[in-house]
């Protein structure tokens, strides 16, 4: 793992990180409660600058009342922003939110469009969401979902050398498509994040017991 580590043999590299989080996190997944593209798509809206444990709490007491977008899109947003408010930026998510479904009833039939454009004209919805639901529901490797789990590990494993200490999603993003097969860039989303939350914390990392320390430059390295 030199500094000036190749492109093919940082692919090798991903390619063992890859094996190992498939033997430890074999049935990696969104942790995101949903039961259709509806609920995953708004529940994705909702984690931005939040934890999934929270939209958790939110999210069924928010589809019970509002369980599709046609019900949704004719909601009061003061009652929304009252159902979110756990989540933070509760009224900016509720106006967003509410503008996707009337834009999902307007020009999708009230269906979640399985098209990476056709998701990003929606009101709250980047590239992480889009990912999110592409990747999830409709078995789409579009991207790789890159959260704050993902940009902070994928930077300690140096699999993002084009653009090092990079803040950039999309550069990060496009830095992992570059050195991960795209069959496993939904898993590797999911995998990476439950290693995160597991394992590789922010603040303190267990390498001691990380099963990519092998394949981890920053192993044992200060904070």
């Amino acid at each position: 793992m030199a500094k000036n580590e190749s492109l093919e043999d940082r692919k090798k590299r991903a390619k063992n990180i890859l094996r190992k989080l498939r033997k430890e996190y074999a049935d990696a997944d969104c942790a995101l409660e949903h039961k259709s593209a509806f609920e995953l798509l708004i529940s994705t809206i909702l984690s931005a600058q939040s934890t999934d444990k929270t939209v958790n709490t939110v999210t069924p007491v928010l589809f019970e009342q509002y369980p599709t977008a046609d019900a949704l899109a004719v909601s009061d947003q003061k009652e929304i922003e009252k159902l979110i408010k756990p989540t933070g930026f509760f009224r900016q998510k509720a106006k967003n939110i509410i503008g996707t479904s009337r834009e999902l009833v307007d020009r999708f039939d009230g269906e979640v469009p399985d098209d990476m454009d056709k998701l990003l004209t929606l009101p709250g919805v980047a590239r992480k969401t889009a990912n999110v639901v592409l990747g999830t529901w409709f078995n789409k490797n579009a991207g790789v979902t890159v959260d704050t789990h993902v940009g902070r590990i994928a930077e300690r494993l140096k699999l993002c050398w084009n653009h090092k200490n990079s803040k950039d999603a999309r550069k990060i993003e496009q830095d992992l498509m570059e050195v991960i097969p795209r069959k496993e860039w939904t898993f590797f989303s999911h995998a990476i994040i439950w290693h995160g939350r597991r394992v590789c914390s922010a603040r303190k990392p267990d390498c001691a017991g990380c099963s990519l320390r092998s394949e981890c430059p920053s192993a044992d390295l200060p904070n």
